[in-house]
């Protein structure tokens, strides 16, 4: 194939990406020497001018860097104009084209319009049309670039936009579940504080204690002792939390976190007259996936079942060791169960199951595909933000586990999260 640029046309072709324009790029294309330096001659002082005299170089010129407008003989010898042009508008659709022949049918204009091109001209063609087409085309090129760039920013605007949304609706959960720790640490503190008051109104002013004095103050000292090593555990848990230390066994086991669970949905606005029963594992084991994330995931799910319904139904969360990896085979996509992050799945035992399961309407056939979209909900506005389930697939994705949902119109729904599991670190 012969490849007629100039040798600095194909080096600038080679610039990185993003390096500034001066003038765009035009691909003279033509068998006909002559053609095209007539081409060449009108245009030369207004873009960067490559040529090719047959379609594979041409289309080896596109493939090589940025190409504005195409001006194309249809009749070539080998690949004719049209075939050339489908192979520009492959490489690179936003390529606008102007044709050029001697032998005008119906036929070829009808598939140059199907591909798109910009403008058709006769030959002999005088120099003002060509101007005025290749000028027009080079504005179809511009405009056609200026709004690519600008949906470009709106997608972009869109994605931060939704970024934040995630993250103000996960530190928002996280408040909720951090606020817990000084719930959990208040009762203790409350204990220690009354046992010292106790303490000071029984010997604050003795100067001497009498037996039972003495073992009154030894009785309180040990109820104030186990509640000190309660405020350090609870503590500690949540610490380890918050330095997401994945990389080392877990020290918190899931028991802890299913009880954690257990004293957040109770006092939340959506348990209402609903039946809670959460079951703790026979036999504790770690996870790996930070305490927290595993709190926010469990409880988006069990607030989303307490909600599927005004009336009041059972909601049972639980929990299972799986010794052997899952069979993935046994999942199929039906109108009644979907499979989430298969593919980022770390299906290696030992597994942690944990699923969420209510016994109200379950999920219509329509509406399953779309419950872990961004901002779509089937409730009202204080309700939900949409948000909920799609951040649930996020925390799962990143631990490298696998979400299973199954429904059935009328019986309920439930929702099973397989996690990487691992035994306890010990204290």
């Amino acid at each position: 194939m012969a490849l007629t640029s100039p040798p600095d046309a194909v080096a600038r072709l080679e610039q990185p990406n993003g390096a500034p324009r001066r003038k765009g790029t035009l691909l003279i294309v033509d068998d006909d020497d002559g053609a095209r330096q007539a081409v060449r001659v009108i245009f030369k002082d207004d873009y960067e001018i490559l040529m090719a005299a047959d379609g594979a170089s041409a289309v080896e010129l596109a493939q090589k860097g940025h190409i504005d407008v195409a001006v194309l003989d249809i009749r070539m010898k080998g690949m004719s104009g049209i075939e050339v042009l489908e192979r520009l508008k492959y490489v690179n659709p936003a390529i606008e084209a102007v044709m050029m022949t001697a032998y005008e049918t119906t036929d070829t204009m009808r598939q140059a319009l199907r591909l798109r091109a910009c403008d058709y001209i006769n030959k002999p063609f005088d120099v003002s049309t060509m101007r005025a087409a290749v000028a027009t085309a080079m504005q179809r090129r511009t405009l056609g670039n200026e709004i690519h760039s600008e949906a470009e920013k709106f997608e972009q605007l869109l994605a931060e936009l939704h970024s934040q949304k995630i993250e103000e609706q996960m530190a928002t959960t996280r408040g909720e579940i951090y606020a817990s720790i000084i719930h959990d640490i208040n009762g203790p503190l409350t204990v220690i504080s009354g046992f010292v008051q106790l303490m000071n109104q029984r010997v604050g002013n003795a100067t001497a204690l009498e037996v039972e004095d003495l073992e009154f103050v030894k009785d309180r000292l040990r109820t104030i002792t186990r509640q000190v090593t309660n405020c350090i555990e609870i503590s500690r848990r949540y610490l380890s939390f918050l330095r997401r230390q994945t990389d080392h066994a877990p020290r918190v086991g899931v028991n802890q976190l299913l009880a954690d669970l257990g004293h957040l949905v109770r006092v939340h606005a959506s348990m209402q007259n609903n039946q809670l029963t959460v079951r703790p594992l026979p036999e504790d084991i770690g996870v790996r996936m930070n305490g927290t994330d595993v709190i926010q995931v469990l409880l988006n799910l069990t607030v989303n079942s307490l909600q599927c319904t005004s009336r009041a139904h059972a909601v049972d969360i639980e929990g299972r060791i799986l010794p052997q990896a899952l069979d993935l085979t046994a999942f199929k996509d039906t109108p009644e169960d979907r499979l989430l992050n298969v593919e980022s799945f770390d299906n290696t035992a030992p597994l942690l199951m944990l699923s969420v399961r209510d016994d109200g309407p379950g999920i219509p056939p329509e509406t399953l595909p779309k419950i872990f979209q961004a901002y779509f909900t089937t409730k009202d506005a204080r309700q939900g933000t949409g948000l909920g389930l799609n951040i649930v697939q996020r925390l799962i994705k990143e631990a490298k586990g696998v979400l299973h949902v199954h429904t059935k119109v009328g019986e309920g729904t439930r929702f099973t999260v397989y996690l990487p599991a691992e035994p306890l670190a010990i204290a």
